[in-house]
């Protein structure tokens, strides 16, 4: 059955995103989400948020803060929840309760000691080390310590129809009867997972193949309850260069890491869609297109291969198609937190627009930029000794002079005084241009050098350029 087909018997898609909150969401979480939601979306269905919580010690309300802001960063909404697992566990009993009620569950009181004597024997009999039904038909009616059991099937097999990965079989003789309750009173990961999925509607499952193995034991719960089974989508994982589990050192830092360092949110969607995702040789989507054009058809097999270089080229590339002033309001944090407080929009967005072509990032953007809003100049050593000596002395005193007497401070004007040093002087534009530009900006590259000045402004250029032809004074003869 195809997946059109699949899903054309039902009402409306409902997928799900359920993060732990035992940490910040990095990069493959965010995948996830986005593979959750693009589907939802592109479907007209509806998107669950639903916090895994039930792992007490390592939650955090700081771990749930911090998946909501990525979330948010990132314009992943959601239309239901976010549902806590933690609140819960009265649903979670009651199914548990149905289950040993219809005798497709048991109580199970065997103790650690046996059971851990149960795998060795197991093993060294060159078996797989699973319970071996004691307590199955002792109809034990629970007793303090006793953990309760699925019935599952002996024999047959359990195929999970993966839309992404085809169908992936298990023989049932290596599953054993998994706990779905443990000694304490509180279930287990996989019958939490199911109880939530079928409670809240969810008839599509988008997630890590990592999750693969947990998929015949749901399914098996699925099918104790008397439900319908959801879709299964198990998307490749996210790697890194060398092919090992992204970690760190490859780039797997927390969603808003990357926000800090001065990427886009739709430059960090993009490149994550397509790590597992493809339409055609298109590298480069917005939101809205990936929207229109994502299917579970086109997601490949093979593992996402996590590339910062690629991230950063794709970023200069969203960095350039925003319109300038959504791009200005992005990046103005950055220059305030290098010392920008000028309130002059329309001046600093022309500051943004030559630094586009130059800049990989946001925060690259403000290092970059920072010269036209800094109130002085430090120049590079290698520029300084390069360009600012005694041949220089002449041509930046007579442009300071003549940059006095202007009246109008544009871009034409410029040109002509430069023209008109040129002249004076016998020196080409660059001679002329360079020790400027290094008396501007404390560099030997820049935006061009009109615009610089232009932006600069009158005031703080003339400042500058004095300072240079002090610099070159007080040099050694």
């Amino acid at each position: 059955m195809t997946i059109n087909s699949q899903v054309s018997v039902m009402q409306q898609i409902i997928t799900r995103f359920p993060p732990s909150p035992t940490g910040y969401l990095h990069v493959g979480g965010a995948r996830t989400a986005l593979f959750n939601w693009l589907y939802a979306r592109h479907t007209k269905g509806r998107l669950v948020l639903r916090i895994e919580d039930t792992d007490v010690k390592r939650s955090t309300q700081a771990s749930v803060d911090a998946i909501f802001e990525a979330l948010e960063w990132l314009g992943i909404d959601w239309d239901d929840g976010p549902y806590f697992q933690s609140k819960r566990f009265d649903i979670y009993m009651d199914y548990v309760d149905r289950l040993l009620e219809s005798g497709n569950a048991y109580y199970c009181t065997c103790t650690p000691e046996r059971l851990e004597d149960m795998r060795k024997r197991a093993m060294a009999a060159g078996g797989k080390p699973k319970y071996d039904g004691t307590c199955r038909e002792k109809g034990i009616s629970g007793a303090e310590g006793a953990v309760v059991r699925l019935k599952a099937p002996l024999t047959g097999t359990t195929v999970v129809e993966d839309v992404v990965k085809g169908n992936i079989v298990f023989q049932n003789a290596e599953l054993d009867d998994f706990i779905i309750c443990r000694s304490d009173g509180s279930p287990t990961y996989n019958f939490c997972v199911v109880v939530d999925d079928m409670t809240m509607g969810i008839n599509t499952v988008i997630r890590g193949d990592d999750h693969v193995m947990n998929t015949p034991k749901q399914m098996l719960i699925y099918k104790a309850l008397g439900h319908e089974l959801p879709i299964y989508a198990h998307v490749p994982m996210v790697l890194g260069s060398d092919r090992t589990r992204l970690s760190k050192r490859h780039g797997a830092m927390s969603v808003t890491a990357y926000r800090d360092m001065g990427f886009l949110p739709e430059a960090l969607v993009n490149y994550l869609v397509r790590l597992g995702w493809s339409f055609g040789d298109e590298e480069f989507f917005c939101r809205d297109e990936l929207i229109e054009k994502f299917s579970l058809e086109n997601v490949g097999t093979s593992a996402g291969i996590f590339d910062f270089d690629k991230l950063l080229s794709l970023n200069a590339e969203h960095m350039k198609a925003m319109p300038l002033v959504d791009l200005s309001r992005m990046a103005l944090p950055f220059f305030q937190q290098n010392g920008y407080r000028g309130t002059d929009d329309q001046l600093f967005e022309k500051a943004v627009e030559t630094l586009i072509p130059r800049s990989k990032t946001l925060e690259e953007m403000a290092d970059i930029g920072g010269f036209y809003f800094a109130d002085a100049i430090a120049y590079d050593e290698k520029a300084a000794r390069k360009f600012l000596k005694s041949a220089a002395l002449l041509p930046l005193e007579r442009l300071t002079g003549k940059l006095e007497e202007l009246d109008t401070f544009d871009e034409p004007s410029l040109e002509q005084v430069f023209q008109a040093v040129m002249e004076e002087t016998g020196l080409k534009l660059g001679k002329i241009a360079q020790p400027v530009r290094v008396a501007l900006t404390g560099k030997t590259a820049s935006p061009g050098i009109f615009e610089v000045i232009s932006i600069v402004g009158k005031e703080k250029v003339i400042a500058r350029l004095k300072d240079a032809i002090a610099y070159i004074q007080a040099l050694p003869s």
